[in-house]
């Protein structure tokens, strides 16, 4: 995967139609093992509930989608709360909406549009975000080469993870895999080829709509 959406964190909504309260709870979460295990707590914590209907999508080697309708009429719950994640576009995130009945009955349509609303809201509230591939690479340069690296990195709005200054200065950067080697070029033309550049572990970064990261 060179990117994808996801939820930043934790996200609950709650709101109530016809006495009946629906609260949304939103995990990211990577790998479906932990999905389950998110489902169990929120079974926990509202075990008074009338039910706890859930969804999840998982996109690792393999796309995995599952869904609940919790004792829920069949297609009102879980398969709405799915639809919300797949129109929202985001992966690596589970979705559970505990629904503690009002006395009121919401037929299929307005059961339908209650899970979705309340959905969309914990999604909402959890914070979509793009997840990026990045590495860290560390320059290593003399210090009268040191003023000239910090001023490109800081004008083209490179993340700088870390700084360390001992006989060189050490810079780590946090750099978009896409953009490795013209960021490695620039650094070479930058100091006439003096500079030492080491690349270093990957990791998953994230983003929000401008790319920035949060």
């Amino acid at each position: 995967m060179n990117s994808y959406k996801t939820v930043l964190n934790l996200g609950v909504s709650e709101y109530e139609e016809k006495k009946s309260r629906f609260i949304s709870s939103v995990m990211p979460v990577e790998e479906e093992a932990k999905a389950i295990q998110f489902i169990n707590e929120i079974r926990a914590k509202y075990w008074d509930a009338t039910h706890n209907c859930y969804a999840y999508s998982i996109l690792s080697d393999t796309l995995v989608q599952r869904y609940s309708d919790d004792g829920e009429p069949s297609g009102t719950a879980g398969l709405p709360i799915l639809e919300i994640i797949k129109r929202t576009e985001i992966q690596n995130a589970v979705v559970v909406v505990t629904r503690y009945f009002g006395g009121t009955l919401l037929g299929a349509g307005g059961l339908v549009r209650s899970y979705s609303k309340s959905a969309a809201e914990g999604i909402h509230n959890a914070k979509i975000v793009f997840k990026k591939p990045y590495r860290a690479i560390t320059v290593n340069v003399d210090y009268h080469l040191s003023g000239k690296i910090s001023n490109y990195l800081l004008s083209n709005d490179y993340l700088i993870k870390d700084t360390v200054y001992n006989e060189q200065v050490s810079y780590t950067i946090l750099i978009e895999l896409l953009n490795i080697d013209r960021f490695c070029k620039s650094i070479v033309e930058l100091t006439n080829a003096r500079a030492f550049i080491e690349k270093r572990e990957e990791l998953w970064v994230s983003t929000d709509d401008n790319g920035k990261l949060v």
